[in-house]
């Protein structure tokens, strides 16, 4: 026995499968979801973790119960529907949601979760699969602070800043503010580099100019090994991704009252990058669809 809390996973996707890694290296006792989103589990199998074919068998023995998967729809389907987690968690146990949602749907989840004699934490993520794997990910926390330290040493196996940025819904909220601005800045770079290549710019030459300028910065950085090899794997994010968090962005915009007039740009390209089919394409492949 690891004398650590045992974790129950549900979610091993491209961010998923790295934080699993990292939990079952510190030495936590993991049970992961067989689910056909998973990437290739045999080597978490290797490092002694268990796979579970149902939610109940996951989270029967968890003291904490980590979700990584793709937005609301999901998180209330595995939370609340039929044979969800809140029929079968622990009393006591904390659920952490790292998913990007809706705050509005992590306040409702953290009500039933409540109901359930459990307690939940929203730890919207950034940065990319590459930073699961190496532990360096950043994780944006809403809820009670208390319970926070209480499930910092896991989440510290797979992050490198761990921020507590106010109430249940808060770190999906800044997720959602954080998502706006990164990928915004990534499609407007797409745009730009696609007007230059139409006009017959080297692309070297454009993101020399841009690193030197305005434009350098982590976005740019993402690109630039599309922009200058065809290298798209640099931000392994999906197109449909990118147009979910923006539909939620401009959804949390809308309840808070609050201009959406750029993000409404912004999420225009990418539906309609989604609407021709490019969805499950990285997104620095934007550059190469807007030429067209």
């Amino acid at each position: 026995m690891s004398g650590k809390p045992a974790v129950g996973m549900i979610g091993v996707g491209l961010m998923g499968q790295g934080i699993a890694w990292n939990i079952a290296r510190a030495g936590y006792p993991l049970t992961v979801l067989d689910h056909p989103g998973n990437q290739p589990l045999d080597e978490l199998r290797a490092r002694g973790v268990r796979v579970a074919g149902r939610i109940a068998e996951v989270v029967a023995d968890a003291d904490i119960v980590l979700l990584c998967v793709t937005g609301s729809p999901e998180v209330e389907e595995v939370l609340t529907g039929p044979g969800g987690v809140v029929a079968h968690l622990r009393p006591g146990a904390a659920v952490v949601d790292c998913t990007t949602a809706l705050p509005e749907s992590s306040l409702r989840m953290a009500g039933a979760v409540a109901a359930a004699g459990g307690a939940f934490l929203d730890a919207a993520m950034t940065r990319l699969p590459q930073n699961a794997r190496a532990g360096t990910l950043n994780l944006l926390v809403g809820g009670d602070a208390a319970l926070l330290e209480r499930v910092r040493p896991l989440l510290a196996t797979f992050s490198e800043h761990i921020t507590h940025v106010g109430g249940v819904g808060a770190g999906h909220l800044t997720k959602l503010l954080h998502n706006y601005v990164s990928l915004g800045f990534v499609t407007l770079l797409a745009e730009a580099a696609a007007h230059g290549k139409r006009a017959g710019l080297e692309m070297a030459t454009l993101v020399e100019v841009l690193e030197r300028g305005g434009g350098g910065g982590a976005a740019l950085q993402r690109i630039a090994p599309f922009l200058l090899e065809g290298d798209a794997a640099a931000m392994p994010f999906f197109i449909a991704n990118a147009a979910k968090d923006l539909g939620y962005y401009r959804r949390a915009a809308e309840a808070g009252w609050v201009r959406h007039d750029i993000a409404d740009a912004v999420a225009g390209t990418l539906d309609a990058a989604v609407a021709g089919g490019h969805g499950q394409e990285f997104l620095p492949r934007l550059a190469a669809l807007l030429e067209t």
